[in-house]
């Protein structure tokens, strides 16, 4: 299972991997852009047009198969359980629906160390807290080298909180994931599940956030949801502090800045 998360500036680097893969790639990918609600989503046409793998708009409840892509739907979330395609409206993370958190989240919980996780272009650090779950379970962390990317935000981040295995060029990356698919499994096996991954997939899978006991994963801080004013849970996995209130919004530490200074200009020139 590859899953690759991206944002500004990351079409370019996705049209080059996805261009450099084989047609016998045994393997499945889902990819994740930060869209807005309004996109028409056409990435997977444009992808289309450079991949020799088949390229496919996610629908609910679609079976996985390998050697195929699958693209987020704009203003759902991409998850994933074991042998199945979930698209939701679950909560925002990081200001976006889809975003990149949950579908790595989600592909760690249903698959541990089966699963290679890609962070590419972007601002901000989305991404950062799910590559860290899937190295959490056993999985393999991989960043676009951040010079090389038009935003290397996210990369740079994904690298300062995340023990990552690879930071490569995008002209490298495509190599390294046929190396990769064709290594066997490590004997030991998965790694035990973290509670913290198993109640944010169940809220990101539209379960209620309190019923699945989101309360259980922090202490309440001095903030508020930017989004419905509920007070904010800190989370705390490594050294990496994010936030989500009782509803299941979820914010990284930069992304709650920058909502809350959005709101802060907003508030000014009303």
């Amino acid at each position: 299972i590859i899953v690759i998360g991206g944002s500004a500036g990351s079409i370019e680097p996705l049209k080059t991997l996805v261009a450099n893969l084989p047609p016998t790639l045994p393997a499945a990918l889902f990819v994740v852009v930060h869209v807005s609600p309004e996109s028409p989503g056409l990435l997977p046409d444009i992808l289309m047009h450079s991949s020799k793998l088949p390229v496919v708009p996610v629908e609910d409840q679609l079976p996985i198969r390998l050697g195929h892509i699958y693209v987020a739907r704009p203003d759902h979330h991409l998850l994933l359980e074991a042998g199945w395609i979930r698209l939701t409206h679950g909560p925002k993370e990081n200001r976006f629906r889809p975003a990149i958190d949950p579908l790595f989240r989600s592909a760690a919980y249903a698959f541990g160390q089966e699963v290679i996780g890609i962070v590419l272009s972007g601002m901000l650090d989305d991404g950062t807290a799910g590559l860290w779950a899937i190295k959490d379970r056993g999985g393999v962390a991989m960043v676009q080298e951040p010079f090389d990317a038009l935003y290397g935000s996210m990369p740079q981040n994904a690298l300062r909180y995340v023990a990552v295995d690879y930071r490569l060029p995008i002209a490298e990356m495509a190599n390294r994931l046929e190396q990769l698919v064709q290594e066997p499994l490590a004997e030991e096996g998965e790694l035990p599940m973290s509670e913290t991954i198993a109640v944010e997939t169940k809220i990101a899978l539209e379960d209620n956030a309190l019923k699945s006991g989101i309360l259980t994963l922090g202490k309440p801080s001095l903030y508020t949801c930017p989004e419905c004013r509920g007070v904010l849970l800190q989370i705390q996995e490594g050294q990496i502090v994010r936030y989500r209130c009782h509803t299941g919004h979820a914010f990284s530490q930069e992304a709650l800045l920058a909502e809350v200074s959005e709101s802060i200009e907003m508030g000014l020139w009303n």
